[in-house]
């Protein structure tokens, strides 16, 4: 398995973006994105991603000159038409509106249709609250999570994520999908040709629960609790696609869905929350110590709270290396070779290189 340094993982995912025509900037922050979430143990949605931005690319299924436009813009409210936009582009315009309405008038929401994967929600919640504001974003995605009861795709993983500015202790973050796993964890699976994954993950085109990767790989997510997760993918789908006019439902296409567009819908909301508690950053510090001041549970050494985790991963990555599973390595230098990037060589484990 490759390891290879988040720096030259970076440098050379950016380039082959700027091969198959992505401008340098755009390239540069799409890089960032994803090996910022493979850092974190994100792999789902990390560097693993890239082959499929490139194939989407070729195929004319996303237009990388395009950045979108202002479609109404209303006291703290926005609406942004991403016009088939990189996905990273559009949501790195609209957290900088967020971020400016929230600063303006305390709150900031902004809406984007048209858009497309914009990699890991914590990448974009992780901005606001670096500009000392509260971060939510939500948004919609392809149909392949049955509501409860069904066994039709009508929603997508509709993940929901909140991160927020804090004192003397790490930042809290919860990224979470509104299914038991996130999607990219099957793909993921089905990519490396492992045989099984966990029960719960996913049903198979029937609706019968199955733990056979290839089975769900062509069949349905299952809703994290059953009812509760239908009930939460849907409170995600008004706040991404009614609101913002954009696709809904059915209507959207896919990451991995060709001669069609995406057209997924993200939602920003800024809050610039020391209006409201002067003394935030103190009392968050305190609700994370209390938590984690709990006795852990039998089989555990302590008790965890949202973004320790991952946090712990970037540590250890960042001075060892990024794992890159075989399947995701072959995809990769596949997808590079096709507009032109030389391979990602490397010695051995443990001295990778360009």
């Amino acid at each position: 398995m490759p390891i290879i340094p988040a720096g030259r993982l970076r440098a050379w995912s950016a380039q082959a973006l700027i091969a198959a025509g992505v401008d340098g900037r755009h390239a540069g922050l799409i890089a960032e994105s994803l090996v910022a979430a493979s850092l974190r143990g994100v792999d789902s949605h990390g560097i693993h991603l890239l082959a499929s931005y490139l194939d989407q690319i070729r195929a004319g299924d996303v237009d990388i000159a395009q950045t979108g436009e202002v479609s109404t813009e209303s006291g703290a409210c926005l609406v942004y038409d991403g016009r088939n936009a990189l996905g990273q582009v559009v949501a790195d315009i609209c957290c900088r509106h967020a971020i400016r309405l929230a600063g303006a008038h305390g709150l900031g929401m902004v809406t984007a249709r048209e858009s497309n994967h914009f990699g890991a929600a914590a990448f974009w919640a992780r901005r606001m609250a670096e500009a000392g504001q509260i971060g939510l974003v939500f948004c919609n995605a392809s149909a392949i999570v049955a509501p409860w009861q069904g066994k039709e795709g009508r929603f997508g993983t509709n993940p929901i994520c909140m991160a927020i500015p804090v004192g003397r202790r790490d930042p809290w973050v919860l990224d979470m999908a509104t299914t038991t796993v996130a999607a990219n964890r099957i793909f993921k699976a089905h990519t490396n040709h492992e045989p099984a994954i966990p029960a719960g993950w996913a049903m198979d085109r029937d609706g019968v629960p199955t733990t056979d990767t290839e089975a769900a790989f062509n069949g349905l997510l299952m809703p994290l609790g059953g009812y509760k997760g239908s009930g939460l993918a849907m409170m995600v789908e008004i706040l991404c696609g009614v609101i913002g006019g954009g696709g809904m439902s059915t209507e959207l296409g896919g990451l991995r869905v060709r001669g069609r567009r995406f057209r997924a819908s993200q939602t920003f909301i800024a809050i610039d929350v020391l209006r409201m508690q002067p003394a935030f950053r103190e009392r968050a510090d305190w609700l994370i110590e209390q938590v984690k001041s709990a006795a852990p549970a039998a089989g555990f050494d302590e008790v965890l709270v949202a973004n320790e985790p991952e946090l712990r991963t970037e540590r250890r990555r960042l001075a060892e290396g990024i794992p890159i599973p075989d399947g995701t390595w072959q995809a990769l230098m596949a997808a590079s070779a096709l507009v032109g990037v030389p391979p990602l060589a490397y010695h051995d484990r443990s001295e990778p290189r360009l």
